[in-house]
């Protein structure tokens, strides 16, 4: 795997992995950034909820669990010091919408992921307290039920 970033100005970095896809990755306004893109920290934060929900979603789908919506809540704390301001913990909630999943193979999915599947959570595990937990809604149902 390979990837290469790329400056265009300011604190913009145009970064394009070698899947061809691509993104604008920016600093913070106080830094000389022009919040045109996400920061690099964030993307960590990303790529975690993205790797652990693509686990959950294919176990659930082998197990043909009646899935119709997922998404996955992450929130980081960060070291309090001047640098690096690496990750110190990490909570990953997961939200599956859809009527009749069983939460025993919910719960089984989830954990797989968190300590078998998921590459992103395994590099960051030495370094990072990562908990995790999940919640089942109803077809019809909103985020706040």
């Amino acid at each position: 795997m390979q990837a290469r970033v790329k400056w265009v100005d300011g604190m913009a970095f145009m970064a394009e992995a070698d899947s061809g896809h691509a993104l604008i990755l920016d600093g913070a306004p106080e830094i000389g950034g022009r919040n045109a893109g996400v920061r690099p920290m964030e993307m960590v934060l990303m790529g975690l909820g993205g790797c652990t929900a693509i686990d959950v979603m294919v176990i659930l789908q082998k197990q043909r669990e009646p899935v119709e919506d997922c998404w996955i809540e992450l929130s980081a704390e960060r070291a309090d010091v001047k640098a690096p301001k690496v990750f110190t913990r990490i909570h990953v909630h997961y939200v599956l919408v859809g009527a009749g999943l069983s939460e025993k193979k919910v719960a089984r999915a989830v954990d797989l992921s968190a300590e078998k599947y998921c590459s992103v959570s395994a590099m960051l595990k030495p370094s990072v307290e990562i908990t995790h937990d999940f919640s089942i809604q109803k077809p019809g149902s909103t985020a706040s039920d």
